[in-house]
């Protein structure tokens, strides 16, 4: 199966759809965003001020006191206390709104990040088994942490650099052309130059930083591969080759690292060069105005505009990092919403209704199905398995078996044909109300992190202690009764697989199902183990459908019936005794394996001999 292909926005003007759709994550707590909002306006609101403040400070109070000084006057000090009061006043005004965008900020970055993840887990539940087979387990972790994260913060800290960037921006243009509108286009003169240069660097940035992570993917693809096959690689004396491949990527990585440095290392000293000019050309025009005659400008009036030349560095730094932050989550965020926007293909049907209970009776009527277009799986199957009867499955590996039994659990549909469960369209019916009376158990078996009890009841919450037990009877695993309030650990990592596999068998016991299957379950046990659930899986099936795919043949002798799949098709079927005397493709596929367990025995009592 190839690797689900992801969606990619190929035009640069798609920043804008993904910031939309982000936007609106964020307008579900309204209350948290436009508080945001407000407290950001406010600290770009005061700081704007600061140059106006420091200008009416030298204008009204330092610059008379130095004239009074001169003439032998005595300066007024309740000016000096006035302004230190009105400065102290704004800075803790602007303390309390720093605090309040970034607790908004905390709440509500936090409440995207669940509302995403939330979406996320519960989309993966909702896809079909078909989504899985592209989809790398790695890709989808990623989808629910780092890209989560990352689009996360754009929509919260980014967010906040780009409003107090833009209203700062705003603000002390604003308060520049009030008092004067010349030295105010010298300044905001240099404000789109300093834009468009931020950004082109940024983005030269962003576009090496990609291609360094995408050449460190690739090295630590090659360095795992290798070090893995490190055997191999001395065997076949081809350890100068891979060292050479390796310099090459290496080498790639270098170069593109080194351009990212370089015009990260080349972005600030620019804007900064950029902004002093304006700053220069401000003192130059400005201290001529001031010490004209008569004075053009004030002292402070200069002081403030030499301020604000310094002081718009920063919030075009901080909207330049918002471009290049929205860019470097783009495709975080597409990632995350291709997955979001995916259907999935195995859905209800308008109008379906719910099965009733289920008698077991399973009907193929030409059914065909694959996977992929030009490779056919199944080919123009009809079958017919009734109510009760105990059905194995046997052939070669990619016969086809495991896909009737996916079939049979509408984890995919025909593609061709249909399947009758009760005489009825299981297309026409809920899917809920079929998986909910099947019980199944897979060669792999997956517990999930608690005790023995929770996962045995993990089908049945509501499942009561004695119904537990009596499942477990049924297995002939008394011993597990006094182990129930054991841990098993992630994945089941505190027992062995043979444990494992006993307790799905006991869960799909405890669902009592009308239809019961079993995908190679037993393979993973011992020989005893094997016995015992043998034993137990006799009284289990009576009285219900069993579809059994077995890799030891002999454990399906006692079967109702067996049918032989080889490439997609049924090219025999009958009692073990029946096919074992048509001498056909079962008895061959028999006889070998017989034949093959006798030699392991013979191999083993030879070891055994050795030994002793």
């Amino acid at each position: 199966m190839s690797k689900l292909n992801e969606i990619h926005f190929k035009n640069k003007e798609s920043i804008f759809p993904f910031l939309f759709r982000l936007m609106k994550y964020s307008r579900r707590y309204k209350k948290w965003f436009y508080s945001l909002f407000f407290f950001v306006l406010g600290v770009a609101g005061i700081e704007a001020l600061f140059p106006i403040i420091w200008m009416k400070y030298l204008d009204n109070t330092i610059v008379p006191a130095f004239e009074l000084l001169k003439t032998g006057g005595q300066p007024e000090f309740w000016n000096v206390t006035k302004y230190a009061i009105l400065y102290m006043a704004l800075g803790l005004m602007l303390a309390v709104c720093v605090h309040m965008f970034i607790r908004s900020t905390g709440k509500m970055g936090e409440s995207v990040m669940f509302d995403i993840r939330q979406e996320i887990f519960a989309k993966l539940q909702e896809l079909s088994f078909s989504y899985y087979d592209k989809s790398a387990v790695g890709w989808l972790m990623t989808r629910i942490t780092s890209d989560t994260q990352k689009v996360t913060e754009l929509i919260s800290w980014g967010m906040i650099e780009l409003a107090w960037g833009i209203s700062m921006i705003i603000f002390c243009s604003i308060l520049m052309f009030i008092y004067n509108w010349k030295l105010a286009f010298i300044v905001t003169g240099s404000i789109p130059l300093l834009i468009i240069t931020s950004t082109k660097i940024r983005a030269l940035i962003l576009k090496y930083s990609r291609f360094a992570r995408r050449h460190n993917s690739e090295m630590t693809a090659a360095y795992n591969e290798h070090i893995a096959g490190v055997e191999v690689n001395k065997s076949l004396g081809q350890e100068d080759r891979v060292s050479g491949e390796f310099n090459i990527l290496s080498r790639k990585m270098n170069d593109v690292s080194y351009r990212s440095a370089y015009f990260t290392a080349l972005y600030t000293p620019v804007v900064i060069f950029i902004g002093a000019i304006a700053a220069a050309i401000v003192l130059y025009v400005g201290g001529i105005a001031a010490v004209s005659i008569p004075a053009g400008i004030s002292i402070g009036m200069l002081a403030a505009f030499f301020g604000y030349a310094t002081l718009i560095f920063e919030p075009i730094m901080d909207i330049s990092r918002f471009y290049s932050q929205a860019q470097s989550s783009l495709s975080a965020g597409e990632r995350i919403f291709s997955l979001l926007d995916t259907q999935p293909e195995i859905l209800d049907k308008p109008g379906a209704d719910d099965f009733s209970k289920i008698k077991g009776n399973i009907t193929f009527e030409n059914v065909s199905f694959h996977y992929e277009a030009d490779k056919p799986v199944l080919k123009n199957i009809d079958l017919d398995i009734a109510a009760g009867e105990s059905v194995a499955l046997v052939g070669e590996t990619g016969g086809g078996k495991s896909t009737i039994i996916n079939l049979i659990c509408r984890f995919y549909e025909p593609t061709a044909g249909k399947i009758l469960i009760d005489g009825e369209d299981y297309l026409s019916k809920t899917i809920f109300s079929l998986r909910s009376q099947l019980g199944i158990v897979l060669q792999t078996p997956h517990l999930f992190s608690g005790t023995i009890r929770e996962n045995i009841q993990y089908g049945r919450e509501n499942a009561t202690n004695e119904e537990i037990i009596h499942a477990l009877t049924v297995l002939g695993e008394d011993e597990y009764i006094n182990r129930l309030d054991e841990v098993v650990g992630e994945g089941g990592e505190n027992l062995s697989l043979g444990e494992k596999q006993l307790i799905s068998f006991a869960r799909a016991i405890l669902s009592n199902p009308r239809i019961f299957i079993m995908d190679e379950a037993t393979s993973s046990v011992d020989t005893l183990t094997e016995a015992k659930i043998q034993k137990g899986i006799q009284s289990l099936i009576e009285g219900r459908t069993s579809l059994i795919i077995a890799h030891r043949l002999s454990t399906i002798k006692n079967c109702d019936r067996i049918i032989v799949i080889k490439k997609g098709e049924i090219v025999e079927e009958g009692s073990h005794y029946e096919l074992m005397e048509d001498k056909g493709y079962y008895y061959d596929l028999y006889t070998r394996q017989l034949s093959d367990e006798k030699e392991v025995d013979l191999v083993e009592e030879d070891i055994l001999e050795e030994n002793n």
